[in-house]
């Protein structure tokens, strides 16, 4: 709590939402685990005559369980910002919860517009408390279109494989989602009614791609449903020359697989940040490849790309907190926040650039699930990208 706690030094609590139990538990590692490594170097990072202290609640996978969590960080631990990272509904609904009670929250691992205009805010109305780091739906279409161009070197009619959730909805948004930007780079897409998540069945998509020609795929999906697409297209003896999908399958197959051959076996997606990103913490100075290997060190597991956005949360929270005029004060904190430009372990933060008021950009790579040598498979860097210093570590594979 926020309390003085030898007469001299008063505790500021970074309040964490983060998901332990239900779905997303998995996913709720790269947080519990950058919040293991900031406890102690967080103790002496505060503005003098404060130390930073870090409390978290379990968000249960469930945005009801979010909610929850932010009212007991808020009202029980005194939180004077909170941090959350990843889930469709659950990141939203954090980032709701603070808006609505006033507290500063700070979230990553969504696209923007989703977050920012699918929470209602406009060009006009930005939203008071809570702000947001991540790349866009537009850089993930320039990412991919970057992939379907090395195969055979030429444009292509691609199928979209959409589901019926936020994220597939702006992906099909005819001005702010992915839509616009792939076929600004002259690619044509095929987009089937959109399906209810989890998938049950995805012939339709199968049977509707294999009809057009689409000899590549895009997605959103999560392992499971593009796991069953893959097996209704075998099935169908159809299969696409390239699948490109972002979201879950960011993360390596040991999260994410459903028996067999992995979902992301051979699947382009984004590749925001690895090992051999050149970026360093604003905090102690780790490099992206010692955060990995602390994390495969310390949990026997392969490293997950939103590690580097779990240490950047606390890296820019802790900004905030020495540099807020008033750190006891939540709305100097989310001042702060709205004017920050920081060099973290994922890139330069920027909230003063935009691309709208509380968003600031994290750059994307190109990358593929390869199989590999230190795991079964590996995600290979195949395009920097937007990543300046970034080396390509492997060749597109197709079909």
């Amino acid at each position: 709590m926020s309390e003085f706690s030898d007469g001299r030094e008063r505790v500021l609590t970074v309040g964490v939402a983060v998901a332990r139990s239900g779905r997303l538990a998995n996913l709720g590692d790269p947080l519990d685990f950058a919040m293991t490594l900031m406890e102690e170097k967080l103790a002496g990072a505060g503005s003098v005559g404060h130390r930073i202290r870090l409390a978290s609640r379990d968000t249960r996978s469930s945005a009801e369980g979010a909610r929850q969590a932010v009212d007991e960080l808020v009202r029980d631990e005194d939180a004077k910002i909170i941090l959350t990272l990843a889930g469709t509904r659950v990141l939203p609904a954090v980032a709701d919860a603070c808006e609505a009670v006033g507290v500063p929250c700070l979230s990553s691992a969504f696209p923007w517009q989703v977050y920012y205009y699918g929470r209602g805010a406009d060009d006009n109305r930005p939203f008071d408390w809570t702000y947001h780091f991540c790349w866009g739906l537009d850089d993930i279409a320039h990412t991919f279109a970057d992939l379907w161009e090395r195969v055979d070197g030429r444009k292509h009619t691609v199928g979209c494989l959409w589901n019926d959730g936020p994220q597939g909805t702006w992906s099909r948004h005819p001005e702010h989602g992915f839509a616009p930007a792939a076929r600004a780079r002259g690619h044509d897409l095929l987009q089937p009614e959109p399906y209810r998540e989890p998938a049950t069945a995805l012939d339709a998509h199968v049977t509707a791609f294999r009809d057009a020609e689409a000899d590549i795929v895009t997605s959103a999906a999560t392992g499971q449903d593009l796991a069953l697409f893959r097996a209704q297209a075998a099935e169908s003896g159809w299969r696409p020359r390239l699948i490109t999908c972002s979201r879950w399958l960011a993360y390596p197959p040991s999260v994410t697989s459903t028996g067999g051959q992995p979902a992301q076996a051979g699947v382009g997606t984004l590749a925001y940040w690895t090992p051999a990103h050149p970026y360093v913490s604003s905090l102690d100075g780790m490099t992206a490849a010692e955060l990995a290997e602390a994390y495969e060190q310390r949990t026997g597991r392969q490293w997950l790309q939103p590690l580097g956005l779990a240490y950047a949360l606390f890296e820019v929270a802790a900004h905030a907190l020495t540099t807020a005029d008033d750190p006891t004060d939540r709305r100097s904190l989310a001042v702060a926040l709205g004017s920050s430009r920081l060099r973290t372990i994922v890139g330069v933060l920027d909230w003063t650039a935009g691309p709208v008021a509380n968003v600031a950009t994290v750059p994307l790579a190109g990358g593929q699930w390869q199989e590999g040598t230190r795991h079964d498979y590996e995600l290979a860097v195949v395009t920097s990208g937007q990543v300046d210093g970034l080396p390509v570590g492997g060749d597109l594979i197709s079909g």
